[in-house]
């Protein structure tokens, strides 16, 4: 049922919900212009327009009243109001969707700026958008900041071409700093735990480094192979083609056709196509070579290193995906520091996502299929909608809903909880 429609001035390029769920942006960048919505007040409208500032970048503040856009150029960060209209500029941020970072109760905003060839982190309080404190780090090229699920630290990490991550209370004080190395490629991904007692690093030298919140020292270090030998007690799986089976116990065929007086050519023709190839998870022994590709020397952003990387709710397991062999996905038991499993399937590893009730993973690749892992066991799912190819896959906030994602269409699949058995299969 559609509950409003709402007509833009041109073609939107962007979109995102506000907290509330009362409202919606829908970002015009090309005029340059951003346009909100209210669902529970139509009549409501709103235009943002930057003029030959343009915008780059638009998002909600946590209140879900003011609207944050970021101009060409990253001259500056507008703040606009839409309780009173009024508006707040904070001059020279660094980057354009990236270095903003919201506490968790929403009273608080970081934001990245760099003036006179320096870096440097801006507190600004959500109620009244005043500049609290500002405070210079140490960094060669700082690409993004987050705050701690507890809001007692942030964390900020520099490009690839150095390693660095700093911890920084919210005084600017500098509570750490870690480089685990110093020539390569350094930091690919950064993400606290939801618990916030462990802050995951991972790098171009396909290795996962976990600290902890209270010394801030490394505890555990995870590399990634391409050859999985013993002594190994994680559980390979890997994706295997069903085989098609036919019952040909009730097929006949006519007299007439058996003689050759139908006068026509008769065919029998099996629908294998791709909507209905079956697919499961094969358990497999080690030794297991991975599939794995070398990037090449002279491109940059070689694909390798830990390019994907996701906590589950209860902060016991991540799962890691490794872009030199981006078809496997690798997951990791935080509480005994060892490798749970290793899905291994046809295609690149698109999109994974935790449930945030329970400890189960869901995967896509591209295909017609959904992967899914528990601490119990893996199994595959088909999509029975044709030609659906699931690129991408969201969870509703209470777990019971999937968002399936292709390029030009979505849907929604209905997630039951899962019993608590060690036997799954692809029927399940």
């Amino acid at each position: 049922m559609v509950v409003q429609l709402f007509s833009c001035l041109d073609k939107i390029s962007y979109i995102e919900w506000a907290f509330d769920s009362e409202c919606i942006l829908c970002g015009l960048y090309k005029r340059p212009m951003i346009q909100a919505w209210s669902l529970t007040q139509p009549e409501w409208t709103c235009k943002i327009d930057e003029g030959p500032a343009g915008i780059a970048y638009a998002r909600w503040s946590p209140d879900s009243r003011h609207i944050l856009t970021t101009s060409d150029f990253q001259l500056r960060l507008t703040v606009w109001s839409l309780v009173n209209t009024a508006c707040v500029h904070v001059q020279w941020p660094k980057h354009a969707s990236k270095g903003v970072s919201f506490t968790q109760d929403g009273k608080f905003a970081a934001i990245c700026t760099r003036r006179d060839c320096k870096d440097y982190i801006n507190l600004l309080s959500c109620h009244t958008w005043e500049i609290m404190g500002v405070f210079a780090v140490d960094m060669l090229d700082l690409a993004d900041i987050e705050w701690s699920p507890d809001d007692s630290a942030i964390v900020i990490w520099d490009s690839p071409l150095e390693y660095k991550v700093l911890i920084y209370s919210p005084d600017g004080r500098c509570l750490f700093k870690y480089q685990a190395y110093e020539s390569g490629l350094g930091v690919k991904t950064v993400s606290w735990s939801p618990c916030g007692q462990f802050l995951a690093v991972g790098s171009y030298d396909q290795m996962l480094r976990v600290l902890n919140h209270l010394t801030w020292k490394t505890f555990a270090e995870f590399l990634h192979l391409s050859t999985v030998r013993a002594p190994c007690y994680a559980v390979v799986f890997k994706e295997v083609d069903e085989p098609l089976q036919l019952d040909m116990s009730e097929l006949c065929l006519s007299d007439d056709f058996m003689q050759g007086n139908s006068g026509i050519w008769g065919f029998l023709v099996i629908d294998a196509t791709e909507g209905h190839v079956r697919v499961r998870y094969e358990v497999m022994d080690v030794p297991i070579t991975l599939p794995s590709q070398k990037p090449p020397a002279d491109k940059p952003n070689p694909k390798q290193g830990i390019g994907l990387m996701s906590w589950s709710k209860d902060s016991r397991y991540i799962c890691t995906r490794n872009d030199s062999m981006p078809t496997a996905v690798w997951i990791w038991d935080i509480h005994h520091l060892e490798l749970a499993a290793i899905l291994v399937h046809k295609d690149p590893i698109r999109a994974a996502a935790w449930d945030p009730t329970c400890p189960r993973l869901v995967l896509c690749t591209g295909s017609s299929h959904l992967y899914m892992w528990t601490p119990s066991g893996a199994y595959c799912v088909s999509n029975p909608l044709p030609r659906f190819s699931v690129t991408d896959l969201k969870w509703n906030s209470d777990g019971s809903c999937l968002l399936l994602k292709d390029k030009e269409s979505f849907c929604c699949a209905a997630m039951p909880i899962l019993p608590e058995s060690s036997e799954y299969s692809s029927d399940d």
